[in-house]
């Protein structure tokens, strides 16, 4: 990570930490949710930034294709832990999950994938309904 930080610059660097809630805490996992590193989200994520990256990508694997909303709580905590951006994954249903997780969240940024391939929700709707929602957005 610090070598193509310093290579291509942190702007060009995400770093993307899936994370599982289980025995009380939030831990990285690998292997695409498969194995669990035991070491947890948030002391993980601030390990990474020293590193150099420009933002992270955040998946709950709880959340991830349940449609039932982001994970408001670690997505916050890591938010507030670290100084660089975050990108909120897993669980998008709804146009309120995308506000709640900008707002209640304090994601930089949010991500969704079947809801949009389906079209479920379209892409420029969900702009307006955040903007209209106090949400900065480029429509």
């Amino acid at each position: 990570i610090k070598n193509l930080a310093g290579q291509f610059g942190s702007q060009c660097i995400v770093v993307a930490i899936d994370t599982k809630f289980e025995n009380n805490d939030w831990f990285v996992y690998i292997n695409g949710g498969r194995i669990n590193t035991n070491i947890r989200t948030i002391d993980w994520a601030k390990q990474v930034v020293d590193l150099g990256p420009g933002e992270i990508l955040l998946t709950s694997m709880n959340n991830d294709g349940t449609k039932k909303g982001f994970a408001l709580d670690i997505t916050k905590q890591l938010s507030e832990a670290i100084n660089i951006p975050v990108i909120a994954s897993g669980g998008a249903g709804t146009m309120e999950h995308f506000k709640e997780i900008f707002i209640n969240g304090n994601a930089d940024a949010a991500l969704a994938a079947s809801i949009f391939h389906y079209r479920e929700i379209e892409i420029q709707e969900l702009k307006k309904y955040l903007k209209n929602n106090k949400i900065e957005i480029r429509i």
